[in-house]
Parts: C-alpha cells; sequence; structure tokens
C-alpha cells in the first residue's frame, strides 16, 4: 500500500511539473527578450576583442623595442583591425580620438625604423587606451609599457 502511495504522489509531482514546464513562467517570458538580444550579436564580445589587444600591444612593443621592424609592423596591423573591431562594437568617433594618431604615429616610426619615435609614439597608444577607459567609465584598466615578455616561445629578435 505504501508503495502505491508514494508511486501515486511520485506521478502527481511529475505531472504538475510538466503541466508547469508547458507554459514558461512570467520570469521566463520577461527574461526571453533579453537572452535574444544577448544572441543577436555573433563574433567575439568587447572584453575578448580587448584581451587580444593587449596580447598585441605587449607584443608590438617587445617588437619595437628589438627593432625587428617587420613583426612590429605586423602587429601594428592587427592592432588596427582591432580597433576597428571595437569601433563597430561601441559605434561612433571614440576609438579614432583616443587612438588614432598614436596609430599613425607608430607606423611612421615603424617605416622609418625609429626606435625613439617608436617609443614616443607607443607611449602615446598606452595614453590613448586609458584616456579611452576613463571615457568608457573602465578607468580601472591602466595600459603601461610590458616590463616582463609574457611569450618566451617567440623570439622578438630580427631574423638575419
Amino acid at each position: 500500500m505504501r508503495s502505491i502511495t508514494v508511486a501515486v504522489i511520485a506521478m502527481a509531482m511529475l505531472g504538475s511539473g510538466a503541466a508547469h514546464s508547458q507554459e514558461p513562467s512570467k520570469q521566463q517570458q520577461q527574461m526571453a527578450p533579453m537572452a535574444a538580444e544577448e544572441h543577436e550579436h555573433e563574433g567575439p564580445h568587447l572584453g575578448e576583442i580587448m584581451s587580444v589587444q593587449q596580447m598585441r600591444h605587449i607584443k608590438l612593443w617587445f617588437a619595437g623595442r628589438n627593432e625587428n621592424w617587420p613583426l612590429a609592423d605586423y602587429e601594428l596591423g592587427e592592432l588596427g583591425e582591432g580597433f576597428e573591431d571595437i569601433a563597430k562594437l561601441i559605434g561612433g568617433d571614440t576609438i579614432e580620438k583616443a587612438v588614432g594618431g598614436a596609430m599613425t604615429a607608430l607606423q611612421k616610426a615603424v617605416e622609418d625604423k625609429n626606435r625613439a619615435a617608436f617609443t614616443a609614439a607607443y607611449d602615446n597608444l598606452s595614453a590613448g587606451c586609458n584616456g579611452c577607459h576613463q571615457t568608457l567609465e573602465h578607468g580601472f584598466i591602466v595600459i603601461q609599457r610590458p616590463s616582463l615578455l609574457p611569450y618566451s616561445d617567440q623570439s622578438f629578435k630580427p631574423q638575419k
């Protein structure tokens, strides 16, 4: 008799759960548009792009400091593409205002193979990044010259 009672209670609970699961709750209905909006964006999100930008920023520093100008040029191009992606995500001209001048100066320094100009332009780029972070209320993210090379598997010396 006890087994039958347990079975009846279990069936009643399962049936009740099934009835409720067929109709979304009010909370689920309210959250559905938010979930749809989150999935509208395809591709990496801003934080993911910024992580790659930080990696490129570091590699650019070590390439320029080692006067590996082909590598510096490559990393600079990759940074530029990343900034274009960021500009599309946030809209407006915030990125161009923040880093456009520094990117142009870096490109000239790399083309001229001028280490001193490279260093100054790199510092301006870092300042532009920090200014943008302030503008977008992410001032807690502060970019600076890297002090350690995190890429021990890559040589930054120019190949001869």
